[in-house]
C-alpha cells in the first residue's frame, strides 16, 4: 500500500496527474484504506503534517483544477463507499436512468453531471453491478459500449465493476511498443500490487483478451533480473 500512496501523493502534488494510476487504485481500496490515506501518512506530504484540511484544500484543489472534466477521480478518494450486501432495485433502476440520461445527453460531458459522480463514487460494487444490469435491459447496451468516447469514465467503470479485467489490460498498453513512462510504470505496479490477491484471474483475463499467455510475454519484452523479479512475482500466484 505504500507504493501506491507514492502514486497518489505524487499525483495530488499536481505534477503530472495519472489519472489511470488513480483510477487503479482508488477503484480497489476499501472505505478505510481511503480513509486511512486521506487522515494519515503525515511523512509523505511536504507541507502542514498535522493540518489534514490543509491538505484537503491545496491538494484536491490542484486535482480539480487540472482535471476539471473528471470529478470522479476526486469523489473515489473523498466519498465513503458503502459495501454491504444490500440493494434497492428501485434505486438501482432509477439511476441506471440517471446514468442513461446523462451518456446520451450530447451538449454535456457525462463526467461533469453530479449525479454520475455521486453514484459511481458512493454506491457499493454490488450495487453498481444491479445499476449496470438495469441500464443493459433499458438501453440494450452494455454500459461499457455507451462510454467509447469517454475513456476515463469507461475506465472507471471498468475498474469498479470488473478490475481484474481492467488490471489486464493495464499490464498490455504497459508491454506495447511506444508505450510512455507513465504506461510503462502500470506493469510493475499492477504486479506487485496484486501478487498476492487476484494475479492468477488477471492473468486469465490477460489470456481471454489477447490470445497469448501473461508469463510467455513477461518472457519475450523483459530481461535480466527486471524479468527475473517480475515472473517470481507472477509465479507465486500459482
Amino acid at each position: 500500500m505504500a507504493d501506491e500512496i507514492g502514486v497518489l501523493t505524487k499525483a495530488f502534488s499536481g505534477f503530472g496527474v495519472d489519472e489511470r494510476s488513480i483510477i487503479s487504485i482508488l477503484g480497489k481500496w476499501h472505505p478505510e484504506e481511503k480513509k486511512s490515506f486521506r487522515k494519515g501518512c503525515p511523512n509523505l506530504f511536504q507541507e502542514d503534517h498535522r493540518d489534514f484540511e490543509k491538505w484537503d484544500q491545496n491538494y484536491i484543489h490542484t486535482l480539480e483544477h487540472e482535471f476539471a472534466r473528471f470529478k470522479l477521480l476526486v469523489a473515489l478518494v473523498s466519498a465513503y463507499r458503502y459495501e454491504g450486501a444490500k440493494v434497492n432495485d428501485t434505486i438501482a433502476k432509477s439511476e441506471a436512468k440517471i446514468l442513461g440520461d446523462a451518456i446520451k445527453n450530447v451538449d454535456r460531458n457525462p463526467i461533469e453531471d453530479d449525479e454520475v459522480v455521486m453514484i459511481l463514487s458512493t454506491r457499493s460494487k454490488t450495487h453498481l453491478k444491479v445499476v449496470f444490469d438495469h441500464y443493459k435491459e433499458l438501453y440494450g447496451n452494455d454500459i461499457q459500449e455507451d462510454l467509447h468516447d469517454e475513456s476515463i469514465l469507461k475506465e472507471a467503470v471498468i475498474c469498479l465493476t470488473s478490475p481484474q479485467l481492467y488490471f489486464a489490460k493495464v499490464l498490455d498498453m504497459a508491454l506495447a511498443i511506444g508505450a510512455n513512462e507513465n504506461t510503462k510504470e502500470g506493469l510493475t505496479r499492477v504486479i506487485v500490487t496484486r501478487a498476492d490477491t487476484d494475479m492468477k484471474e488477471i492473468k486469465e483475463q490477460y489470456a481471454n483478451l489477447y490470445g497469448v499467455q501473461f508469463l510467455s510475454k513477461i518472457e519475450e519484452l523483459t530481461s535480466g533480473n527486471f524479468k527475473d523479479f517480475l515472473l517470481a512475482l507472477i509465479q507465486r500466484s500459482e
